[in-house]
């Protein structure tokens, strides 16, 4: 048995669940999510809290078992609370701006970019333009938003200049050995 599959999931408050034909819709002061779960997971809310169970005992079915359980929480618990990340801009001139739904970076190009943020995010930058805050309510949206913020400047392995997760260390490379 699945030992994150079996723990029940605490229902806040404020936030209401609805379960039916496969798909589970979980709304709260934040926004709404919703989830359609594969065919052999049971979801069933009873009181203050839903418990995921299996069908059967193939390896993917306890593969799943976890996987429900882990998107149903963060669903919760982003109608509830909400998510956030905060990306760096480490650099010489290098800064970004909020337009609307859409970040204008200058990272070092002989252009700035323009990065559509998709709908349900919201980002904002810092006073001195080196900080970027995502804010959200579906966890892995916000994740992959930063990834792809990040993956237009990877952190320099040498000089650490570019985009990255704050608190993030980067372990740089020495120059070469033998200037002095």
């Amino acid at each position: 048995m699945s030992r994150i599959g079996k723990k029940p999931i605490e229902i806040p408050e404020k936030v209401t669940i609805e379960i039916d034909a496969g798909i589970i819709k979980v709304k709260g002061p934040k926004g709404e999510l919703n989830w359609s779960h594969p065919d052999t997971i049971r979801v069933s809310a009873n009181g203050g809290n839903i418990s995921v169970e299996r069908t059967g005992d193939s390896k993917a079915e306890r593969a799943l078992h976890g996987l429900a359980r882990s998107i149903i929480s963060n669903m919760v618990i982003g109608v509830s609370q909400g998510y956030q990340k905060v990306l760096d801009i480490v650099g010489v001139g290098y800064k970004a701006q909020v337009t609307g739904d859409k970040i204008l970076l200058t990272l070092g190009y002989s252009h700035s970019i323009q990065f559509q943020l998709p709908q349900g995010i919201k980002a904002s930058v810092d006073p001195k333009q080196i900080q970027i805050t995502l804010v959200g309510i579906d966890k892995q949206q916000i994740g992959q938003v930063a990834a792809s913020l990040k993956a237009l400047r990877l952190p320099d392995a040498y000089k650490g200049k570019g985009l990255r997760h704050s608190g993030e260390r980067i372990k740089l490379k020495v120059g070469k050995a033998g200037k002095k």
